[in-house]
């Protein structure tokens, strides 16, 4: 795996923002036509399945899906190519009525010349979460 790629690079910026709650430096790591499937298709976080599309777009999923919740990354496996980068990882999401999700999938990030992230792509399905009460 290449350490220097720069798709690497920004998923890293990116769990690092998640994980701390860093929305604005979250979205300075977006590029201005991000595409952030996650899920891939039709789910509650995206009942239309075209993912969401766009920086405004982006901080809405922010306010939704991760602003509200604490999210611990832990990466697998992580396999580099050209300006892309994929991982197997476990997201677990500890919801503020007490209740944690976890689920396991392929993430994958696509940068632009800039190093900015125009793809953001979750390889799962909503029956692949393990829900545990509070």
């Amino acid at each position: 795996m290449n350490e220097s790629n720069p798709a690497l690079q920004a998923s890293r910026r990116s769990w690092h923002c998640v994980q701390n709650h860093l929305k604005e430096e979250w979205l300075a790591l977006m590029a201005e036509d991000v595409v952030i499937e996650d899920p891939i298709g039709v789910s509650p976080l995206d009942p239309e399945g075209q993912g969401h599309r766009g920086v405004a777009a982006a901080a809405t999923f922010w306010d939704r899906n991760i602003g509200p919740n604490q999210i611990e990354v832990e990466v697998h496996d992580s396999y580099t190519g050209g300006d892309e980068v994929a991982h197997l990882m476990t997201l677990k999401t500890s919801f503020p009525h007490g209740g944690v999700a976890e689920v396991k999938g392929i993430f994958t990030y696509a940068v632009n010349d800039a190093g900015k992230i125009v793809a953001l792509r979750g390889y799962w399905e909503m029956s692949d979460i393990r829900l545990r009460a509070g």
